[in-house]
């Protein structure tokens, strides 16, 4: 096929009528064959407008961004020109290893997370060859016949062919909260994207009814497209990445008023104005947490593997930190609590002698009929049309004809069909929720409310079956579903996982309340959570909600476990006024209608066979749709934060207590403390010491709660073991200086050593609570690489390359007078950590999380491993 040299545009196809656009596409009712899409495929590329592809130079950029670097390298330079070109060669040694090794393990995590991006598949239903099939969003050409159910996200500029009742969510464009009701008449050509009510457009959400058409543009053409090429690459910033923010922010003062000091301070002391620059600024890299994002990336790499093994994805690797900081976890029964897999058991008749329920209940469905098996419905109709007891309709049920569909909506909770026999004879059969039908029904017959509370009581699903004669029917409108006489109950039975008992126990002791939202009936999620020994302190239903104001539902939530038939927007509530509360709240859904709660939540969470609407507001995606598997990622998210604070804290306390020292003697010392090198090369070495963190063993206590920043805890972390570093710097001068009388070249040696020993070692104190090695035993890479760094380091001064760095041997004597030192300095630390912990301290309430970018969000649903078309 060879592509049109002007393709149709949705604006100039919403101005022509369906058969004309289906002639200029040359199409037909049946659809494209599977080799003519092919063929389409190959000429206009695939149906994306984003890539999730790990480019490396972006990622070297956020390594040799920080202007101290541009400084440092600068100053070096200046250095080069003025004769010292050895040390300048030393400085860009190191600065070259310590930016190549934030940049590969950065790089890696990109990788992972162009991996997990890549599992994620998005679907839709196509008419390939004449039969509805579903098809990857990505491989959608124009020409293709898609059709639109309720919660799809619209796959492509469409041209709509027919419609019944169906509403699109049009806000990630037109920013309109309001659905937008469609139609299949043509409009005026030149109208703006809001007025054409013949097409739907990509990226917008399906959010009432359903529909056909052409798809007429894809990727780059369409107008969502358009709106994407504009959007920058950045991220949403997640709560963690907030957190990162706060306490980079915080070195930032603390290394920028230090720095300034120790410039002006030595400049007026007279000391070489270019050693004073290069001082100072090795001081600040010395403070700065330069491998805190490798360190972080390392992590999360190594997290994402091992959620991976566990059937988890996410959309972004920094939501496994925001999975930690869950306490409150508001999720569905349906295959969450019970096992989902829906079966049928009986139909009970209630309209007398004669009635059929189930042939009614076959009849009335949204779902497509292909060879005697449902395509495209909802579960209750899948098990429906699967039991053994409806091989007996499939011949019967072929002499009605379907005439309209009023598909189902979560106000009225039913759908209706209008279907005519052979005859003529026109039945509207409607089919739902048994309290929405019951309500329609001119009379119900008696003992049918009692049948209905025992399935109820007994833990089963039903949905209730009415009819009426429908001869005064010709448009298909809710305000027909009225006078309907009951034929019966459909019975269908989703039991209990049997694992689920334990997964709820698992999440309660990591500190997690678990509360039920459901569209079913109260006491069917009332007996489900019995079963399952899940404590049922109250219930509340979607009129309960109504009921209540902001204030009296936010009280009752905590003493509430079960939340039933609620609306999407009593769902969004109740998660809104959780969050206010506590924050760190999760919503687990996989409908149309949990969408608006997922966006609302500090985490969503969706599975793999969800709607697509549901995992397009998702942060992260289940392939297994079970509370253990969302327990391990909460244990993961806990893991991983921990471990990053064990680096955050290390560097505000030995690391900051060294920098201090370093800065403080320069004050009084006839020559600097540290060289410039040998300053950066101190923290190179223990940022590599610290690249072992990522595989460190975390204490349970620290997993059984939640997790979040707390910068005030830091602080105080930081002014009260800072200082203790710096009493034993200065306990080493004056050993160096009044006792072995140190030169310049062997206070550098001494202490570096000492220095690089402390701040190093000191991870086996900060990394837990308890006693290290004897009740909390660290993992054995980061006790070999921590000891590595620290013999290497000792082992410097007295080697070949020990003059080059302006080192001097140390003399034999002086090992175990460092050493001693170095165990005090530990022992202090042990000391001091049980009286900081012991004392009183609040932590802060999680932080929302800021409002997510629906649009760039949206724009990752039609999303390729390589550059889109016209990007």
């Amino acid at each position: 096929m060879v592509r049109d040299r002007r393709d149709l545009g949705i604006a100039e196809a919403a101005g022509l009528v369906g058969t004309e656009v289906l002639a200029r596409l040359r199409v037909d009712e049946t659809g494209l064959t599977a080799g003519d899409a092919a063929a389409r495929l190959a000429v206009y590329g695939p149906n994306a407008v984003v890539s999730h592809r790990a480019r490396a130079l972006p990622v070297l950029w956020h390594q040799v961004r920080s202007p101290l670097l541009g400084l440092l390298l600068a100053a070096a330079l200046a250095s080069a020109f003025l004769g010292e070109g050895a040390d300048a060669i030393i400085i860009g040694v190191i600065v070259a290893l310590s930016v190549g090794l934030g940049f590969v393990n950065e790089f890696r995590a990109e990788r992972a997370a162009q991996a997990l991006h890549s599992q994620i598949r998005h679907r839709t239903i196509a008419i390939r060859d004449g039969r509805p099939e579903p098809v990857d969003v990505t491989v959608l050409v124009p020409g293709d016949l898609v059709e639109l159910r309720l919660g799809d996200v619209v796959p492509a500029d469409i041209r709509l062919l027919e419609v019944t009742g169906l509403e699109c969510d049009e806000s990630v464009l037109t920013g309109e909260p309001v659905p937008v009701e469609k139609s299949v008449p043509p409009v005026a050509v030149g109208g703006a994207l809001a007025d054409l009510s013949c097409a739907a457009l990509m990226g917008t959400v399906v959010h009432g009814g359903q529909g056909r058409g052409v798809v007429v543009a894809t990727g780059g053409r369409t107008a969502f497209g358009r709106i994407a090429a504009g959007l920058s690459t950045g991220q949403t910033e997640t709560e963690f990445q907030a957190g990162l923010r706060r306490f980079s922010m915080l070195l930032v003062y603390v290394a920028g008023a230090l720095t300034t000091s120790i410039f002006v301070i030595n400049v007026v002391l007279d000391k070489p104005l270019l050693d004073a620059l290069l001082f100072s600024l090795a001081i600040a890299v010395g403070i700065t947490p330069q491998l805190l994002p490798a360190v972080v990336s390392t992590s999360l790499a190594a997290g994402s593997r091992r959620m991976r093994r566990r059937k988890v994805l996410v959309k972004r690797l920094v939501c496994i930190e925001d999975l930690g900081d869950v306490s409150v976890l508001f999720t569905d029964k349906t295959g969450t609590l019970t096992q989902g897999r829906i079966s049928f058991m009986r139909a009970v008749p209630t309209g007398g002698s004669g009635d059929d329920p189930l042939r009614w209940g076959l009849l009335c469905t949204e779902a497509d009929v292909v060879d005697g098996q449902a395509v495209g419905g909802n579960p209750l109709d899948l098990a429906l049309w699967a039991s053994p007891a409806a091989a007996a309709y499939r011949i019967g049920l072929d002499r009605y004809r379907r005439l309209a569909t009023l598909p189902f909506d979560h106000d009225r909770r039913l759908v209706s069909v209008l279907a005519a026999d052979g005859a003529g004879h026109r039945v509207l059969v409607t089919k739902g929720a048994p309290e929405a039908v019951l309500a329609r029904c001119a009379n119900v017959p008696n003992g049918a409310r009692d049948v209905l509370a025992a399935e109820f009581a007994a833990g089963n699903r039903v949905v209730a079956v009415a009819t009426r004669p429908a001869g005064d029917v010709s448009t298909l409108t809710a305000e027909a579903e009225r006078d309907l006489r009951l034929s019966g109950l459909l019975v269908f039975l989703d039991p209990p996982k049997p694992d689920a008992a334990q997964a709820l126990q698992r999440l309660a002791g990591l500190g997690i309340a678990a509360k039920i939202v459901t569209g079913d009936n109260a006491t069917v999620a009332v007996k489900v959570c019995q079963d399952l020994g899940l404590p049922v302190t109250g219930a509340l239903t979607g009129a309960d909600i109504d009921r209540l104001d902001d204030a009296a539902l936010a009280a009752a939530i905590p003493a509430t476990a079960v939340f039933a038939r609620v609306s999407p927007e009593h769902k969004a509530r109740l998660v809104r006024l959780q969050r206010s509360a506590v924050g760190g709240v999760a919503f687990l859904g996989d409908g149309v209608n949990d969408a608006l709660a997922l966006h609302a939540a500090d985490v969503g969470i969706s599975v793999d066979s969800a709607t697509d609407v549901a995992k397009d507001a998702a942060d992260v995606i289940l392939l297994e749709k079970d509370l253990d598997v969302l327990a391990d990622g909460v244990v993961e998210g806990r893991r991983i934060f921990a471990n990053t604070i064990k680096y955050v804290l290390m560097g505000t306390s030995s690391n900051f207590g060294n920098m201090f020292s370093a800065a403080g003697a320069s004050l009084f010392l006839p020559f600097l403390p540290m060289l410039p090198s040998q300053i950066l090369l101190n923290n190179l070495l223990y940022d590599i010491s610290q690249l072992a963190i990522p595989t460190d063993n975390v204490d349970e206590e620290q997993l059984r709660r939640p997790s979040h920043w707390d910068i005030r805890f830091i602080r105080r972390f930081m002014l009260y073991f800072g200082p203790i570093s710096s009493v034993f710097d200065f306990a080493t001068f004056a050993i160096l200086l009044w006792v072995f009388h140190a030169g310049p070249e062997l206070f550098h040696a001494g202490w570096f050593v000492e220095s690089l020993a402390t701040q190093t070692l000191v991870i086996f104190a900060i990394r837990t609570r308890c006693v290290p090695f004897l009740r909390s035993q660290p993992s054995l890479p980061l006790t070999l690489t921590a000891f590595g760094v620290v013999t290497a380091g000792a082992l410097l001064p007295g080697s070949p390359l020990g003059p080059t760095l302006g080192f001097q041997p140390l003399p034999g004597i002086l090992f175990p007078v460092l050493a001693g030192m170095i165990v005090c300095y530990l022992a202090l630390i042990e000391t001091g950590k049980r009286l900081f912990y012991g004392a009183p301290h609040r932590p802060p309430k999680a932080a929302a999380v800021p409002a997510r970018r629906h649009q760039r969000r949206r724009a990752a649903y039609f999303s390729i491993g390589h550059q889109p078309p016209g990007r």
